[in-house]
């Protein structure tokens, strides 16, 4: 499952998380020619999640 092109570079971030005696370590890349900023990404997620919400709480 390992991508060999992703190899070839650094992660562009990488998470660390620990919970007890494990420790998670998440390494993201992202596409080289996107014009989209990790800015714009994450104002897309927070709307998708803000969305969800008010479909959910419309629901009850």
């Amino acid at each position: 499952m390992t991508d060999t092109k992703k190899k070839d570079r650094r992660p562009d971030c990488v998470t660390e998380v620990r919970r007890g005696n494990t420790v998670l370590v998440v390494s993201g890349y992202f596409k080289q020619d996107t014009t989209a900023t990790a800015a714009d990404k994450m104002m897309k997620v927070l709307e998708a999640e803000s969305a969800a919400g008010e479909r959910a709480a419309h629901a009850m």
